[in-house]
């Protein structure tokens, strides 16, 4: 009678799933043009993107070895980030898996210039903020004008 009460399918236990996370976010990081390889440049990309309290080298390094899962709201930053769906990247699954090399959502990733960029206009005053966004807007009507 206790094989009624033993379940079908085993359940993922917390190794295979940190391993598979891993998995899913070295995928990333290559499909990204970022070496899965490197826990300072995964803690340094994640640190400019991420508004919270800053991740070590050893975090990322956890995170890169499955040792460790993110919680979910860096994993949501680090999903969007990389351009991939934050439920694929915490449970996997080939239905939103990115395609060839493909992320999904390519247009969401910023290179970390940029990012820095956005983070030095937003620590300007209103006045500096405005004098900045209009200062680009000249930059890109300039930049489409036919030469």
């Amino acid at each position: 009678m206790t094989a009624l009460h033993e379940p079908l399918v085993p359940p993922m236990n917390s190794t295979n799933e940190r391993e598979s996370f891993s998995e899913r976010l070295q995928q990333a990081l290559k499909n990204a043009h970022y070496s899965p390889d490197s826990p300072t440049r995964l803690a340094r990309e994640f640190n400019i993107r991420f508004e919270g309290r800053p991740i070590t080298v050893h975090a990322a390094r956890k995170w890169l070895v499955g040792e460790a899962i993110p919680t979910q709201e860096k994993l949501r930053m680090i999903a969007q980030w990389l351009g991939v769906p934050a439920d694929w990247l915490r449970f996997g699954g080939s239905e939103n898996a990115p395609a060839n090399g493909e992320t999904v959502d390519a247009s969401a990733r910023f290179e970390s210039a940029d990012v820095k960029l956005i983070a030095d206009l937003q620590r300007l005053d209103e006045h500096h903020k405005q004098l900045a966004r209009e200062f680009i807007r000249m930059l890109v009507r300039m930049n489409h004008q036919p030469k």
